[in-house]
């Protein structure tokens, strides 16, 4: 099957397993040996495929959706769109915006999301045969990389909404180690004020595994529900990480570490267990990688393809 996919990510062709930001989208492409074009990009080719995965951008007033949605089903065969971001984002759109999305959601042959969730969140709005197509790691650039456990806590994201850092700030306090966090493109002004927090800068891909192998133990209360790969990265090192359910990831791969969103109690007790119980946290590391390599590894992901492209291929 040839296969394109269409983003807003700023080059044309095929990405390499030693890609260094090698993202869940890019992983995606390479399992799926498939061709990337851009949205501007797009309207100057007149290559044809087999199957077009269109991500749409968060922003949608970057791209003309009508012309998009035109081009792609004149030129290929069958057309999904991959959810980007959580199942109710685009309610945040304008009318017309929404209006936009709703259209081109409706015109696609199938949908691909990210949560076991969304499944009946997009199916029951678009009527469209729906699967999930789960995040996933080509892990070829972490050859070598060794983990070497420095005992601090890392939170999964910064202190805004979207993230819920504040939320996994207070519950990494348990620890009584400097809490550290990633730097993402939500992070808000003064954020480094909070005490005892200090930030990693920005990094591609493989700097963020390789940082991240460092580290003790995580903490992602992130209420946005979407591709769930802080869980994910910290489940391939046996990193254990404490989140909240609704997350695939989370609850796949740190079953024991889940708990209801703003349960706050609960996640500060697991935070102690981890930090005073080494009999429980050495289970939940172990327990964590072995269930990556049984759901999340790049066989795995390629045979819950196949089982998608059976159902999707005529």
């Amino acid at each position: 099957m040839n296969i394109c996919f269409i983003s807003q990510n700023g080059f044309t062709g095929k990405t390499s397993r030693t890609f260094d930001n090698c993202r869940t989208e890019f992983a995606w492409q390479i399992a799926l040996d498939a061709h990337h074009e851009n949205y501007k990009d797009w309207f100057f080719s007149n290559t044809t495929y087999d199957l077009a995965i269109v991500i749409l951008p968060k922003k949608l007033e970057l791209i003309d959706t009508g012309a998009l949605l035109d081009s792609v089903k004149r030129r290929c065969k069958k057309v999904a769109v991959m959810q980007e971001g959580p199942a109710w984002y685009y309610q945040d759109y304008d009318y017309a915006q929404q209006v936009n999305y709703i259209n081109f959601l409706s015109e696609m042959d199938f949908l691909l999301v990210h949560n076991i969730s969304d499944i009946a969140y997009f199916k029951g709005i678009f009527k469209k045969p729906t699967f999930n197509l789960q995040s996933l790691m080509i892990t070829d650039t972490l050859t070598g990389v060794i983990r070497e456990n420095n005992g601090m806590p890392i939170i999964g994201g910064n202190f805004c909404g979207w993230y819920g850092g504040v939320d996994s700030y207070f519950v990494a306090q348990n620890f009584g180690k400097p809490i550290y966090a990633p730097s993402m493109g939500r992070k808000i002004n003064n954020e480094e004020q909070f005490p005892n927090l200090l930030h990693l800068p920005y990094m591609t891909w493989t700097n963020w595994m390789q940082t991240l192998a460092n580290f003790n133990v995580g903490v992602h209360l992130m209420r946005t529900h979407a591709a769930g790969t802080f869980a994910l990265n910290c489940a391939y090192w046996g990193i254990p990480c404490v989140g909240y359910k609704g997350l695939d990831t989370q609850q796949t791969l740190f079953p024991d570490l889940s708990v209801c969103v703003g349960d706050i109690v609960g996640a500060n007790e697991l935070a102690i267990k981890l930090k005073n119980n080494v009999e429980f946290y050495n289970y939940v590391s172990l327990k964590s990688k072995d269930l990556y390599q049984i759901y999340y590894s790049e066989a795995v992901w390629k045979s819950r393809w196949n089982t998608i492209y059976e159902q999707i291929k005529n």
